[in-house]
């Protein structure tokens, strides 16, 4: 399931480990030029009209600031595109879905441009986002993208299966380790799934965020994986949740083969792990419900933090008009269309208003209360030198410990803390 969406990344992100020697890109504009502009954004159907509807109103009011939009061209992943056309200086000079862990190899191929060089950079940010808008400044404490729309991860539930289980569809015991471990025992003794909950068992840098990271996150209170050069991980925290989805492998209540397909859409497991653009996937298949990720003890719904799996705005350094492309860039992101956004795709803005800002869409769909909730204490993955590399071995050390057995937990993870520490300093 989250291979479908997540999968692409990979190729791409090594791609530009592989071009980031060989430089590219332009810094010949200036900041203020103004001009026409061209700029790229998924094929995701939904953002597709989204993208459609802001430049035709941006248009209307700019004759002489035409935009113009095209889709991601074709390839093996967008980043690979991406790190291709930095190389080449044929990026456009705004791209929209910019993942966070290629930002600090697109920053070293010289393909971004710093958004705080704009004399209202900082402030812009950090007026619309709050707080948040740190995690996504880079080492040297400027930005290189714009924070756009989240999916905090959260766990969905099969309510049929639940039911069938003799277990609280509407209010499920999934708040405490001891209380998730029972549950996930029961929909698979008594409930008829295969699985309690599937994640994907592969190998690839990015699964951590859809396993780990977001109970990593829940149990520290909002810790990233590193902190100041330092290794979190390797804690009673990190240490907690690696044994709690130790238990899951053990117990044979998560397999340890990929699933075929999409397993929670398919009634093959009981529970995934996800963000809200899955609602409208789900939609009509399974009968859902959501609950915050469990912790050890657990916590109140209001306290918990969870991995945000965001999205940036990235502008790129072959752009000659950079004045016109940082005003669309926050006409792209203004109250009025992130709305849109919200509207169109469930996805939700990176504003520290979010709840407030949009009181008739909440009201309108009650599934994303609890998203939008979740969104104000979103955490995101350090933005750190050799970020696809540190995340690859934590991947290893995780694979071979948690799911496979084939390592102590605990040796594991200091060997990997200390080779991780060295990575992200070099």
């Amino acid at each position: 399931m989250m291979s479908s969406r997540h999968a692409l990344l990979a190729a791409g992100v090594v791609l530009s480990l592989g071009l980031a020697a060989c430089g590219g890109g332009s810094n010949a504009a200036t900041g203020s030029t103004k001009g026409s502009i061209k700029i790229w954004y998924s094929n995701n159907a939904e953002e597709v009209k989204w993208g459609d509807a802001v430049v035709a109103a941006w248009n209307q009011s700019h004759s002489s600031e035409q935009v113009t939009a095209e889709q991601i061209p074709a390839g093996k992943s967008s980043e690979e595109v991406i790190g291709a056309a930095i190389t080449a200086g044929t990026t456009p000079c705004l791209i929209f879905n910019t993942a966070p862990a290629a930002v600090s190899q697109f920053q070293k191929q010289g393909g971004l441009v710093s958004l705080s060089s704009f004399s209202d950079g900082n402030s812009f940010i950090e007026g619309r986002t709050g707080d948040r808008a740190s995690q996504y400044k880079s080492p040297n404490g400027s930005y290189y993208q714009m924070p756009w729309k989240s999916n905090p991860v959260m766990i969905f539930y099969n309510k049929d299966i639940f039911t069938k289980a003799s277990i609280d569809a509407t209010n499920p015991p999934l708040k405490t380790y001891d209380q998730f471990l029972s549950t996930a025992q029961a929909v698979v003794s008594k409930g008829g799934a295969k699985a309690a909950i599937w994640p994907s068992p592969t190998s690839e840098f990015y699964q951590p965020w859809f396993d780990f990271y977001p109970l990593f996150i829940a149990q520290s209170k909002g810790k990233q994986l590193i902190e100041n050069g330092e290794p979190q991980f390797n804690s009673a925290d990190g240490l907690a949740v690696a044994n709690f989805w130790k238990q899951l492998y053990t117990k044979n209540l998560a397999p340890k083969e990929a699933a075929q397909g999409d397993s929670f859409a398919t009634g093959q497991s009981a529970m995934a792990i996800v963000g809200p653009w899955a609602i409208p996937v789900y939609t009509g298949k399974v009968k859902w419900g959501v609950a915050p990720v469990p912790t050890k003890d657990g916590m109140d719904a209001s306290a918990i933090h969870t991995f945000s799996d965001e999205k940036s705005i990235g502008m790129y350094s072959s752009c000659k008009n950079q004045g016109t492309a940082w005003e669309f860039l926050k006409f792209a992101v203004s109250k009025d269309s992130d709305g849109k956004l919200l509207d169109l795709t469930g996805q939700m803005p990176m504003r520290s208003d979010l709840a407030s800002a949009y009181p008739s869409y909440f009201s309108a769909h009650p599934d994303y209360k609890l998203f939008a909730d979740q969104a104000a204490r979103s955490v995101e993955v350090p933005n750190v030198p050799n970020s696809v590399e540190m995340w690859q071995d934590f991947r290893a050390a995780y694979s071979k410990s948690v799911i496979f057995g084939s390592q102590g937990v605990d040796q594991a993870f200091k060997d990997a803390a200390a080779q991780i520490k060295t990575l992200v300093k070099s």
